[in-house]
């Protein structure tokens, strides 16, 4: 199953940024600007064969309808990024970059991070989206990033996002039925034994939200 595999990306995140109130005081026209970034960007990809996987939000909706968003996040090596300096890098992170490049917010994974680095090896396949082919993670790899990330945005006590993504979650478990006990083994040498708990907890809850529809 797949949905949206002929959307455009950039009006996918124009649309997120102009229906997205907080964003009313800024400059309405730039949003269509948005539009021709996301081309460029993706032409500048092919152009240098930069090595990278697209994630998040909108290669979510290669796969699932009604996810929306304002960012583009790839997966890449450092040394990939770095073949890209017309990214405006406002934060760097240990695994973790957000940039700028022409008002298009980009969020990068680093494949310094083990579990980034196998998603990025096992977990993606050439796709045609954007009317290009493009290296998109694969159901299994959106569970993998999500299900890592859930732990500490609980402690951050980041209710939205948690909400998010296991919204998120829940919908890729009820469309694709992966193996969800072999997820587990993947993910469980990358996180901490209380997290790895605290998972199986959430995918417990979410199981039983799924029965309710069967």
């Amino acid at each position: 199953m797949a949905f949206q595999s002929s959307t455009r990306i950039g009006h996918i995140i124009r649309n997120a940024v102009v229906f997205n109130i907080k964003n009313w005081h800024d400059d309405m026209i730039h949003s269509d600007s948005l539009l021709q970034a996301v081309q460029d960007l993706f032409s500048i990809l092919e152009q240098r064969k930069i090595d990278y996987v697209l994630v998040g939000g909108v290669a979510l909706l290669h796969y699932v309808e009604g996810r929306n968003t304002q960012d583009l996040d790839l997966l890449m090596a450092l040394s990939a990024l770095e073949k890209l300096p017309e990214l405006r890098v406002s934060k760097k992170e240990l695994n973790f970059v957000r940039a700028d490049y022409n008002g298009l917010q980009i969020d990068i994974l680093l494949t310094k991070n083990p579990l980034f680095k196998k998603v990025h090896s096992n977990y993606s396949k050439n796709q045609q989206f954007l009317d290009r082919s493009i290296p998109i993670v694969t159901v299994e790899g959106l569970l993998l990033l999500k299900l890592y990330a859930l732990p500490s945005l609980y402690r951050e006590g980041n209710f939205i996002r948690v909400s998010l993504y296991e919204n998120d979650i829940a919908t890729l478990l009820y469309y694709y039925q992966p193996d969800v006990t072999a997820l587990l083994e993947e993910l469980s040498p990358f996180i901490m034994e209380n997290d790895l708990v605290e998972i199986k907890n959430i995918l417990t809850d979410i199981q039983h939200r799924i029965n309710r529809f069967k």
